[in-house]
């Protein structure tokens, strides 16, 4: 069996977008949406697609995709995360956030590939890991709950739970999967 079908594809959509000031899920790049580019990406990949939202509505025009609003809103990535892993009907699930709009199929096949063992799979980057594209297992709820209850919000919080089985990627791996600026640009929005 393909590792890919026992993962599900969520994208973290959000959309407060407090640093831009304007909805980065509308950005357009390529003639589409950084919403549609992103999702484009994980529908071929996984068989379960989520896209988590905050408060606000959203349609999606694909009946493969599941629309789900944040469990604990006003949490910020944290709170996306959270909301995806409860919703997910596998134990493990590939996470994104929808302003990443260069997704490579083969570097996410790739990290699956990786998983295996592991509660959290990501790449670290040269200027530190990279939370948001990255696969996290249901292990992580737990801890995911506390921290949005206690407004601790930063992901990489989670990363330093001794329990959690962590696999970091080195960036440098991950360069075959990247752009000629390097795996960095791939990641960053």
């Amino acid at each position: 069996m393909n590792m890919s079908q026992e993962i599900t594809g969520v994208l973290l959509a959000g959309g407060k977008s407090r640093r831009m000031g304007r909805d980065k899920r509308n950005l357009v790049l390529g003639g589409e949406t950084l919403l549609n580019r992103a999702l484009n990406v994980l529908v071929e990949i996984f068989p379960e697609v989520l896209v988590v939202f905050g408060e606000d509505s959203f349609s999606i025009p694909n009946n493969r995709v599941r629309v789900v609003h944040d469990l604990i809103p006003n949490r910020a990535a944290a709170g996306g995360l959270y909301t995806g892993l409860s919703y997910s009907t596998h134990s493990k699930s590939f996470v994104v956030a929808c302003d990443m709009p260069f997704l490579n199929p083969s570097a996410i096949k790739y990290l699956i590939t990786l998983s295996e063992g592991f509660d959290i799979t990501s790449v670290k980057l040269s200027h530190g890991l990279q939370t948001m594209h990255g696969i996290y297992s249901k292990s992580c709820l737990p801890f995911l709950q506390k921290m949005v209850k206690d407004e601790s919000l930063r992901l990489q919080e989670l990363f330093s739970e001794s329990s959690l089985r962590l696999r970091q990627v080195p960036e440098s791996e991950m360069f075959p999967y990247g752009s000629q600026q390097g795996w960095s640009q791939v990641c960053r929005p």
